[in-house]
């Protein structure tokens, strides 16, 4: 174990996803991620110059052992989450984008201020969805609700209807829609940031691996301006909603592995 005060990153595979709709698959996510990222037609420097997987500030500490209970896998997530060395951010890897409440709840006690920047194409607020409230479309809801954050800003979307546009107005949730990437971010000043990464927030033409493919998302380009301009800590990050059998020769798990990398070197303090 590294002497150094600095953070490290902690990669935690969740191979979850029970709590989808249409179809499954990013339950094998985790280890499509790894295999891309530990691929030797690639290196692990990030965009700024950090050894993304150097062991001093990297560690993988493998997946979560998950039952099938939705219930039962919810809590395994907190307790794991919550059992990381002190100094450890977490970067997990889904799983469907559910596993975000879970996360959060394991994060809110270390830290009384925390925002949430969250990527994706859908803004995942309805209050159930086919009558699971804890769908992979209300993560946000159940977030807002149990007061796990104190500020959400959501880049991308792309699908807002009138009930998740409700509930959005009700927690004051800052929207960027994808014609507004490039501009600030309207995050609190000075308050950790956790990223809700959803590979779907990326234009299919980029990231074809997920389940509900939304034209008119992202570039990977403009994903990595965006989170180059957080400007408070980011302690913690998920990347969720890679299906590896809706992928077309790997490309996504490739681009998802650049993206671990990045979010890495930023969790590192880089």
């Amino acid at each position: 174990m590294s002497h150094s005060h600095a953070p490290r990153a902690g990669l935690l595979g969740l191979p979850w996803d029970g709590s989808s709709s249409h179809r499954r698959g990013p339950a094998r996510a985790p280890a499509a991620i790894r295999a891309a990222l530990h691929s030797d037609a690639s290196n692990p420097w990030s965009e700024r110059g950090v050894d993304a997987l150097d062991a001093k500030g990297f560690e993988d500490l493998g997946d979560l052992l998950l039952s099938e209970s939705a219930e039962a896998a919810r809590s395994a997530i907190t307790d794991g989450v919550s059992a990381l060395e002190r100094g450890v951010r977490p970067l997990l890897l889904g799983g469907d984008h559910s596993v975000t409440v879970p996360i959060l709840r394991a994060m809110r006690p270390q830290y009384p201020r925390l925002q949430v920047l969250h990527i994706d194409a859908h803004p995942d607020l309805y209050p159930d969805f086919q009558g699971d409230p804890y769908s992979h479309a209300c993560p946000f809801t159940r977030i807002l609700e149990e007061g796990l954050i104190d500020r959400l800003v959501q880049v991308g979307i792309r699908t807002l209807n009138p009930i998740q546009r409700d509930t959005a107005t009700r927690f004051g949730v800052q929207i960027l829609p994808p014609s507004q990437w490039h501009g600030p971010l309207p995050l609190l000043p000075g308050v950790p940031v956790y990223v809700s990464f959803d590979l779907d927030g990326l234009d299919p033409a980029f990231a074809p691996g997920v389940s509900h493919r939304e034209p008119g998302g992202l570039s990977v380009r403009e994903a990595i301006a965006v989170l180059g301009r957080i400007d408070a800590p980011i302690v913690g990050a998920d990347l969720v909603e890679y299906n590896p059998e809706a992928d077309l020769d790997g490309v996504t798990a490739v681009v998802a592995a650049k993206l671990v990398k990045e979010l890495s070197a930023r969790l590192q303090g880089g």
